[in-house]
């Protein structure tokens, strides 16, 4: 079972998607967000699926295909984990970390998967990051151990943690930020899917590619902070809410590392995990209002 949420920006219909079709979730939820989550929303789907009393996604009159939005609504934060495989932090410039590092996105950073990226006015150092992204399912604070942090994880999606380079480093004031919450600069999906379907986020192939040429080949057994470590740790320091997002870092082959030219208008950027599907964004010039 995948979950995903189609249609037009801000008019989204929850759906869930298996071998038999697409159905239309609105009878169980009006979103998959961190309400639904927290309300045993994966369960009551698998038993609605079960009895067939879901009714099928009907086509748009006109034929056209619906939009693929982010799978989860927009999340109260996006939690992200810098330099956490080890090749990549070489090629920042910096030693694999000790302790997880983190810092923010702005929540409205989050578009579909298939939505454009719009490149900021005058950027000439934005990159991509492919990531494997963890959705918190139950409210996680000071957690035990990492067994309970697996517990508190609904499941998993594809996220693309674009950055901006000069914002985030030599403009940032030592706050990444800064580069990283422009419009776009997260989408994520096409689908959702629970933890119990994928385990521990473990083994996953992970690749980018930019106009067809590789830019990253990893696996997510090269963390160095697994999944489980990371919201264990998070856990630790701030409250995690059902819906919350978190991007779990980036393998090497990004445009930082100065082997590819970054980010220009007209690229496609194209993102993968296995078993999480892919995405395929174009880059875009920001308009600005005169």
């Amino acid at each position: 079972m995948r979950l995903q949420r189609l249609g037009d920006p801000g008019h989204e219909i929850p759906v869930a998607v298996d071998d038999h079709g697409t159905w239309d979730l609105r009878g169980l939820t009006d979103d998959i967000d961190g309400a639904f989550l927290a309300d045993d929303g994966i369960r009551r789907v698998r038993e609605a699926l079960q009895a067939e009393s879901l009714p099928a996604l009907e086509d748009p009159a006109d034929g056209s295909a619906l939009r693929v939005g982010a799978p989860i609504a927009r999340p109260s934060a996006v939690i992200c984990i810098g330099m956490n495989y080890a090749a990549h932090a070489r090629e920042s410039g910096a030693e694999p970390p000790t302790d997880i590092v983190v810092f923010h996105k702005h929540p409205n950073t989050v578009v579909g998967p298939f939505d454009d990226i719009l490149l900021p006015p005058g950027s000439t150092t934005t990159d991509w990051e492919v990531e494997l992204g963890v959705v918190i399912g139950r409210r996680a604070r000071y957690l035990p151990s990492r067994e309970a942090a697996l517990e508190c994880i609904a499941g998993f999606v594809l996220t693309d943690d674009v950055s901006e380079r000069e914002h985030q480093i030599q403009r940032s004031g030592g706050q990444w930020s800064k580069g990283k919450s422009f419009e776009t600069f997260n989408p994520v999906g096409p689908w959702f899917v629970p933890r119990d379907e994928l385990g521990d986020g473990s083994g996953l192939r992970l690749t980018s590619r930019v106009n067809g040429e590789t830019r990253q080949n990893s696996n997510t057994d090269d963390l160095i902070f697994d999944v489980a470590e990371i919201v264990h740790r998070l856990s630790r320091f701030t409250v995690l809410e059902p819906g919350d997002l978190i991007n779990t870092g980036t393998p090497e082959g990004v445009g930082l590392s100065g082997r590819f030219p970054y980010l220009a208008a007209g690229d496609v950027v194209e993102v993968e995990i296995a078993g999480l599907g892919s995405q395929r964004s174009t880059v875009r010039a920001a308009e600005v209002a005169s």
